[in-house]
């Protein structure tokens, strides 16, 4: 049985999806939806790689990856349909939870690590 084609978003949807979303720090560019991430060192950024790695393998949806010390560059695209489907935007929301997790105030985990680990900026 062949696979349905998902509906491959424009620009403006793109744009507005991601606004809709709350994925702020995601943009689109050059046919892919993008992010960066900055950590406090090289542990850090490979345990995130690894970390979207397992999402991605989990999904069966891969995300594009630059890394270098401090730094991770995550790209999305659906490869098949050539262009953003909602499957990007689905793997861009639950990397952006696991990369950016954090124990919450008032929990058994709490404070959690006090190094800066992953952050947004």
């Amino acid at each position: 049985m062949a696979e349905k084609k998902s509906h491959v978003y424009s620009e403006d949807e793109t744009k507005a999806k991601l606004a809709e979303l709350g994925l702020a720090d995601w943009y689109l560019e050059d046919g892919w939806i993008r992010r960066k991430y900055n950590t406090d060192g090289w542990p850090q950024t490979l345990m995130a790689v690894n970390a979207i790695g397992y999402l991605c393998e989990a999904a069966y949806h891969h995300a594009d990856l630059a890394v270098t010390w401090g730094k991770l560059w995550v790209k999305l695209q659906t490869h098949d349909h050539g262009g953003i489907t909602d499957k990007d935007f689905e793997l861009a929301k639950k990397i952006e939870e696991l990369v950016l997790y954090r124990p919450a105030e008032g929990t058994t985990l709490a404070p959690g690590n006090p190094k800066k680990f992953v952050f947004s900026k």
